[in-house]
This record gives structure tokens, C-alpha cells and sequence, in this order.
């Protein structure tokens, strides 16, 4: 049976509130997830919170009760809160109906296996949790065995990161490494590299792709430094027929992942 908190000094509050820091989230190897599209999506990948929020108008939501129900068969914990609440552990006015709290999920480099998809998503120093959670929701669409984030890249389990994702953040794995773990790794076993550049003459519509591929993606504003470049096996561009130089980094990470997508078909 749900309890009810509406202290703001309760310490399950007090823990939730804290996960919208990138060291406490690190340090209790948790994080926060907010609003019952996301949460449900979760759910019916087989991840459940361990601790429940929800507003008591939610309760009466079919969705709810499914998930204040299946936290507590599977022995998380269900807290029925007040809006204020809500709002203070989601940091917006208008809060949404549930956050959840989740364990993060560890995933490391050498212990992906490639062979689960033809295609693989690589960001390099990605800055945007916005960038990033779309990321997520390509490789989510186009069966991406994984997203590979290389260097100081932004935290993908930030609660905005999450939020900008949709629920990818709980069906596409993710690993952070460094540059030079990385390309040991990938050079290991098959995969082909393919960097998006505007430093080519060759059109991404033009190129071959093998299997699996690894699509890198530079940073938002200074693309991927030169060597990582010279370390692809494949450097392709989208061509540009307006104004702009560029595409958003994540626009372009997904017309290249269907372009690929679409060769591999």
C-alpha cells in the first residue's frame, strides 16, 4: 500500500532531490526519471523504479495504478506526494504525474557484442543533453546496438538527458571511454568506422556501409579533432544546400543512421 509523504525534509525526498546532481548521481549510482509516458516505457522494458512518486491525481490513471503496482510486487517502494513535490524533485512548475527512482545501469566497452546490431552510434564530447537524449531515441528507432560516448561528453542520466530520450535511455545501451580504449576496442573485431564531416568531398548517399557500422558524431561546435578523423575508415558528408554550414549534430546522427538503415535493408 502506498504511503504518503508531502514533507519536503523527508530524507526519500531529500534523496530524489539530490539525483538532479551529476556527483550524488554518480556517487548513489542512481538517477531520476520523470512522466508516465517514460516510466511506462520503462516498465514494459523490464525496469522498474525503486521508489515510486505520483500526485494524487494520478492514482486514479489506469498507467499509475500499473505502475504503483508492479513497484511494489517487485518490492520498490510506491510514495503518494503532493504537485510542490513533484515539482521540487522535477524542477519544472508543471510537474508531471510520477518520477521514479532508478538504479543506473553500468555498461561496459568490452562487454558489448557487437553482432547485435548492424549499426552503432559514437558520440565524441556531445555537450547537449538534449543532443544526447535524441541520439538515444535514433539508435532506439533504427535498432542501434548501442550509443558509445568518448570523452567529457554531458551525463546522460541527468534528468534532462532522460526527459529529451522518450524512454531510449532504458532500451539503448550506454558506454562512456575514452578515445584510445575505444578504437583498441573496435579494432579488436569487424566494425567499419564512419565519421560525419564536412572536411569530404563524399556524399553519405554515395558511400558503402558495412556491418556493423559506427557512425561518430563530433562535438557541437568544433566537430571531431583531426586525428580521430585520420582513424575513420569512412568520412562522409550530408550536403548543404542553404544558408546554414550545418546540421544539428543529432539531425544529422539520424539522417546518417537511416541512410545506413535503408542500405543494409
Amino acid at each position: 500500500m502506498p504511503r504518503t509523504i508531502t514533507a519536503f525534509s523527508n530524507p526519500l525526498v531529500k534523496l530524489a532531490q539530490g539525483l538532479r546532481d551529476k556527483r550524488t548521481r554518480r556517487q548513489q549510482g542512481q538517477f531520476l526519471a520523470e512522466g508516465l509516458r517514460i516510466l511506462t516505457e520503462a516498465r514494459d522494458a523490464g525496469v522498474l523504479p525503486h521508489i515510486l512518486f505520483f500526485a494524487p491525481a494520478g492514482g486514479d490513471h489506469r498507467l499509475v495504478r500499473e505502475l504503483v503496482d508492479a513497484v511494489e510486487a517487485a518490492g520498490g517502494e510506491a510514495v503518494e506526494t503532493t504537485p510542490a513535490v513533484l515539482s521540487k524533485l522535477s524542477g519544472k512548475d508543471n510537474p508531471q504525474a510520477v518520477v521514479g527512482v532508478y538504479d543506473e545501469p553500468s555498461t561496459v566497452l568490452h562487454r558489448l557484442d557487437r553482432t547485435r546490431s548492424s549499426i552503432w552510434l559514437v558520440a565524441e564530447r556531445l555537450r547537449d543533453p538534449g543532443n544526447l537524449g535524441t541520439m538515444l531515441r535514433t539508435g532506439d528507432a533504427v535498432g542501434a546496438g548501442g550509443l558509445i560516448l568518448i570523452g567529457d561528453c554531458t551525463d546522460p542520466f541527468s534528468v534532462e538527458a532522460v526527459r529529451a530520450s522518450m524512454g531510449a535511455i532504458f532500451t539503448v545501451p550506454v558506454a562512456r571511454c575514452g578515445w584510445d580504449h575505444f578504437l583498441e576496442w573496435l579494432r579488436s573485431g569487424p566494425g567499419q568506422l564512419v565519421g560525419l564531416s564536412l572536411d569530404t568531398d563524399t556524399d553519405y548517399r554515395s558511400a558503402v556501409y558495412g556491418a556493423p557500422t559506427f557512425l561518430l558524431t563530433g562535438n557541437e561546435a568544433q566537430g571531431m579533432p583531426t586525428d580521430y578523423a585520420a582513424a575513420c575508415d569512412l568520412r562522409v558528408r550530408i550536403p548543404m544546400l542553404g544558408r546554414a554550414d550545418s546540421l544539428n549534430a543529432a539531425v544529422a546522427t539520424a539522417v546518417m543512421a537511416y541512410e545506413v538503415l535503408a542500405q543494409q535493408r
